[in-house]
């Protein structure tokens, strides 16, 4: 009976599942004294607010992350942000093929699910290359950051914050260790720091870029026309999000800092909500309208398959061509010359819904709860259903209920508002299939 159970389990809910048990595994491990330097137990609430936000890769925390915890601890974190940046089931599909196991059909449906894969074939080989990818990157970032850690903090501190800190920027997930430098202060201390801050650009893109994006690259190389639809859009819309907020920031935000730190700031700036969580600036200085647009980068996110959160780069591609195929009068809507099915459409316009009051909702209720200015915990709350780890000072200040409904949206926020649906609802369900055909007006 335990068997046949177990083969029920669909592929959303097996991703559920797999969050589920890591966020608690995590969270009784960071209670432990021996995960924080007072060597005290840590609240429960606070540890699961931890754990959550590690294995979401989100990077919203309650407790700074090198003052607060132990080496332990830290490693627990860390732990939790690589597991959860790669995802669940390909972590879990990587170790069954290292030891020699047989991938079952259900196994490959799961890790098809959870790296959005077009089709099931070479799904194993696909895991490989994650892996492989994700090692070399993070790798290359560490190294790349270590002189100028080494330097600032020693050998043995260097060495452990570059390899923390490049795996946080590579997974987008926003968790730092540079406490001592000012609690919560992220990477301010680097502000115009120009290594550092192409560095962890160069990470935050190449995570949120998407597995799937780097499997086209790899293959068909610089023959652009050779990508599939998808990498096309995801490549041609990254450009797009990356010069036109990089320019408002130059112009607006830092126009008065001399060119080469502007530069460094708006590019850095433009960036990391999507969605990695690193901050060199205090954002309550930042113009409404700069906020505004921090939120909208925030919700958008990175690429599909990727390590980054947010509604995702496609989905608002999707919806952008609904649209202007509506206005052409056009049948149906199509991306560099591809028409887009009705269930992807369907599927984008959920997403696309689903996060919105997600997002919507939690702001709200914070705002009454807490009292706040609604502009601030839209911010929180923006940046909890990305995943992105981007504040404006008051996630340590909330209260119970408050804490909760932010672990509830950053996980729904890295699971999929789709995948939680799909888990909860089962198998596909036909019955509005057999309903009468009615026309309503829109607009």
């Amino acid at each position: 009976m335990q068997n046949r159970t177990r083969k029920r389990l669909t592929g959303p809910q097996a991703i559920l599942a797999g969050f589920l048990i890591m966020i608690t595994i995590g969270a009784l491990l960071l209670t432990l004294p021996i995960s924080s330097k007072s060597r005290e137990a840590t609240p429960f609430i606070d540890a699961l607010f931890t754990s959550v936000s590690a294995s979401c890769v989100t990077g919203l925390v309650v407790k700074d992350t090198q003052t607060s915890w132990s080496l332990f601890g830290q490693i627990v974190i860390l732990l939790l942000i690589q597991i959860g940046g790669m995802g669940v089931i390909t972590m879990t599909t990587f170790f069954m093929r290292l030891t020699g196991k047989n991938i079952n059909i259900r196994s490959r449906a799961a890790m098809q699910e959870a790296v959005s894969a077009p089709n099931i074939g070479g799904i194993a080989k696909l895991t490989d290359f994650i892996v492989k990818g994700t090692i070399l990157f993070e790798g290359i970032g560490a190294v790349l950051v270590m002189p100028i850690f080494i330097r600032d903090f020693g050998v043995a501190k260097g060495i452990w914050y570059s390899v923390f800190m490049s795996i946080s920027a590579f997974c987008n997930a926003g968790f730092d260790l540079l406490g001592s430098t000012g609690e919560f202060s992220s990477l301010m201390y680097y502000r115009t720091d120009p290594v550092i801050n192409l560095v962890f650009v160069f990470l935050i893109l190449t995570g949120g870029l998407g597995f799937l994006t780097w499997d086209d690259i790899r293959t068909h190389k610089f023959k652009f026309r050779r990508y599939s639809t998808q990498s096309k859009v995801i490549i041609i819309a990254e450009l797009f999000l990356i010069i036109i907020p990089t320019a408002f920031f130059y112009f607006v935000e830092f126009s008065e800092d001399p060119v080469g730190a502007r530069l460094v700031e708006s590019l850095f700036n433009a960036v990391t909500p999507r969605t990695a969580g690193f901050a060199t600036i205090d954002y309550n200085n930042f113009s409404g309208a700069g906020v505004a647009l921090t939120i909208i980068l925030m919700l958008i996110g990175g690429a599909p398959g990727s390590t980054a959160g947010g509604m995702k780069i496609t989905t608002i591609a999707i919806l952008w061509a609904s649209m202007t195929s509506v206005f052409r009068r056009e049948k149906a809507p199509a991306l560099f010359k591809r028409r887009l099915k009705q269930d992807v459409v369907l599927s984008a316009v959920s997403i696309f819904l689903l996060d919105l009051h997600l997002f919507l909702a939690g702001a709200f209720a914070i705002s009454l709860i807490e009292g706040l200015p609604l502009m601030m915990t839209l911010f929180e709350c923006a940046s909890a259903v990305a995943t992105v780890g981007l504040t404006m000072g008051i996630t340590t200040s909330l209260g119970l209920v408050s804490k909760l409904i932010l672990i509830f949206i950053m996980y729904g926020g890295r699971v999929g508002g789709l995948t939680l649906v799909f888990a909860a609802t089962g198998r596909t369900n036909a019955i509005h299939d057999k309903y009468p055909v009615d026309h309503m007006a829109v607009g």
